[in-house]
Order: C-alpha cells, then structure tokens, then sequence
C-alpha cells in the first residue's frame, strides 16, 4: 500500500521548482511533533512541504531516506482507509516524518491528528492547513499540542532575491525605523529596489507568477476557489449563497481601502447586517480583506476601515483605475501585520504596536514631516522619512 505513496512522492520531490528558500523554513522548530503551516490560497504551501522534504533527502543517510513521506490527502484511498491508519502502517515501516497536504478536505482530521499524536509518540506530522481551518479554537481536538505557523506569500525582500539572485537579509521593524538609512544604502549597492517594486506591487505576492501565463487570470481563479472551496467547506454556510458574498467581494474591491456602511450593504445584495459581518469575516479568514480596527476594538465589532489582504489583489478588479495611496497603505499594512500590531489612528494612517504613529504616502511629502513616514516612491530617506520598499524586508 506505501509503495505507490513512495513512488509518488520521489517523484514530485526530484520534479520541484523552489527557486528561493522561505524565510519561514529557518523560523519553524522542527522538532514540534505536530506542526501546521498555515496559510491562504496560492501562496505555496505545498511547495514549502516539498521543499521541506527534499531537504531531508539531501541531509539523511540513505537508508533513513524511506522515513519521509509526502501524501496528499485528497487521494481517494482516503476515502475508505482513515489516516490513523496509514500512520500506523507507516510508522510500522520505519516512519517518521509524515507531511500531510490538503488536510482541510480530510473529514474528521483534528481528531485523527490527535489520535495519531498521541499513539504513535515517534511520529512527526506536518500539514499544510487552510486559514479557515480551526486549530487553536476551545472545542479543536489538537488545540494545545499543535504548533501553528503563518505562512505568507513572497514578501518583497524575497521577490528581489528571487529576480536578482541576491541574497538579501530581512530587519526587524525596530531595525527599519532607528536605521533605514544604512539598510537602505547597503540595498542599494545590490539593487535598484524601485525598478521592482511597481511589478510586486502588481504581480509580486503569489509564487504562481514565475510559472503562469496569464497572471491575473490566475489570481481571479485562485480568488474564486478561495470562494468555492476553502469557505464552503469550512464554514456553514450553503453554496446558494455563495453567489451573495461574490457580489459582496466585488462591491468593497471597487471601494477599499473603505469604511463600511454595513446598512447599505446589505439593502444592495439583499441581506441582513448581521449577514454581511458574517461574510467579511470569512473573506478575512480567507486571506482575501484586512480589517483594520481602533486599538482594543476587534470583530464582531465594525472594523475602522478594510484593505484587500495583499496589494496584487487591488489590481484583480480591472474595472476601475488602481488608486497608489491605496496600494500604498494596503502594502504596508500586508507588510507589518503578520508580525506587528496594527490599528487605525485618529492622527496618522497606521498605529502600530499601539505606540508607534505612522503616515504612509504614495508620493513625498511636500512639507516637513514630524513622525514616522513610509513613502512609496522615494529610494532612500532621512531621519522619519522612510522608502516603503523597505517595510517589505520583514520577512
């Protein structure tokens, strides 16, 4: 029963295209038993797991090599054999690093995670997990014993590894804003960050861009399956209302960055209020909006203002003319949030870490500016003036 697995598995391991290591590869504790790298749609997780598994290849002895194995779960074996089951058979062969894809669409997969957990103690799974997944939630069965990573698409410090073969460290934001300008100026001795920026802003986040034809077509696939997919099967809700919270996407990508008028909203689609909460929280979950809240509000309570969840996501609605103050705050935003707290300030674009003011601009400012300042076209700056790009050297 393994063997097709193996075969399976040697032959997208020897066939992968990774052709930049993830920051994310160095920051995960391998020695967890049970990890989940969570992240949305199209961002390259399946890849990451590959990767990680090549990786092991190229560092074990041979005879040790038969220990790892990548499965995806949407074999149809899974449909009549559990996966409690074939970690048990797995693990009677000399397993001992199983990588589990597409878990989100394995019924009942917290608690066979946990079963398998806890009966086979030598075993370490990782899996890849949709961000609608419940994993830390009370009534989740692998709550307080899995290790959860966020896992993001390129940021822009590894897209310009990946155009110029640089090898480009990352800061920490409290680096970025006490010395931008020696970072900046030791950047720009590799590269001209400006001639790459405007081309992630656009096609830059999702990894599929090196591979496909047509990216935006691409994207408004990915997009929909985020739809069609990882809602529907992860949230109640019927698929005769999917159509509803299409619309409801459509009509905020012709408006964010945007305040809500959760009212109106709802008479357009024909809805209730508490329905399109509902719907803005999932398509959050989805990684498709960021909602941006007063510091100490979060949901179900209105959010201040919603950001597409990345900037090439703003460019997917080609109705209307792309707004750069927009794609500049929703840069940022995508940028800093996965690490760092942000909020809406009553005085500045962004609070961040609840004591840091921040403006962010899409052209230089024409008068002098008294607090910390991301502008998007400038190469360098002095003393709060800072480049954008570099906020994109986080991760």
């Amino acid at each position: 029963m393994l063997e097709s697995f193996y075969v399976t598995h040697a032959n997208l391991v020897a066939n992968l295209e990774v052709p930049i290591r993830r920051k994310l590869m160095d920051d995960v504790d391998w020695n967890d038993r049970l990890i989940a790298i969570k992240g949305g749609r199209g961002v390259g997780k399946t890849d990451f797991l590959l990767d990680y598994a090549r990786h092991l290849r190229d560092t074990l002895p041979e005879s040790e090599q038969r220990s790892v194995l990548y499965i995806n779960l949407n074999n149809f074996y899974f449909t009549e054999h559990s996966l409690y089951e074939f970690a048990g058979e797995f693990v009677a062969a000399g397993g001992r690093t199983l990588l589990l894809d597409q878990t989100f669409k394995y019924e009942n997969w917290s608690k066979e995670l946990s079963n398998c957990y806890f009966r086979y103690t030598s075993l370490h799974i990782v899996f890849s997990a949709s961000p609608l997944m419940k994993l830390k939630e009370g009534n989740s069965d692998i709550g307080h014993i899995v290790k959860v990573y966020n896992f993001r698409g390129y940021s822009f410090r590894e897209y310009l590894n990946l155009k110029t073969k640089a090898n480009l460290p990352f800061y920490s934001l409290d680096d970025i804003l006490q010395n931008h300008e020696q970072i900046a100026r030791s950047v720009c001795t590799h590269v001209k960050p400006l001639w790459y920026f405007p081309d992630y802003l656009k096609q830059g986040y999702y990894p599929y861009r090196e591979v496909s034809r047509d990216f935006s077509e691409t994207l408004l696939k990915t997009m929909n399956m985020m739809l069609e997919v990882d809602v529907l099967l992860n949230k109640p809700m019927d698929v005769s209302y999917l159509g509803k919270m299409r619309q409801l996407l459509y009509r905020l990508m012709l408006e964010v960055p945007c305040s809500l008028n959760i009212t109106e909203l709802a008479t357009s689609i024909n809805t209730s209020r508490a329905t399109i909460m509902n719907y803005i929280k999932n398509l959050k979950d989805a990684r498709l909006l960021n909602l941006l809240y007063a510091d100490g509000k979060e949901y179900p309570m209105k959010p201040s203002k919603v950001y597409m969840q990345n900037p090439n996501l703003c460019y997917a609605q080609t109705t209307r003319p792309v707004d750069q103050q927009a794609i500049a705050e929703t840069f940022f935003y995508s940028a800093l949030h996965g690490s760092e707290k942000i909020n809406d300030s009553e005085n500045s674009t962004f609070l961040v870490n609840h004591t840091i003011r921040m403006d962010v601009c899409a052209t230089s400012p024409k008068t002098e500016v008294f607090r910390y300042t991301a502008v998007a076209d400038i190469e360098r700056g002095e003393d709060k003036l800072i480049p954008l790009w570099l906020f994109g050297f986080l991760y």
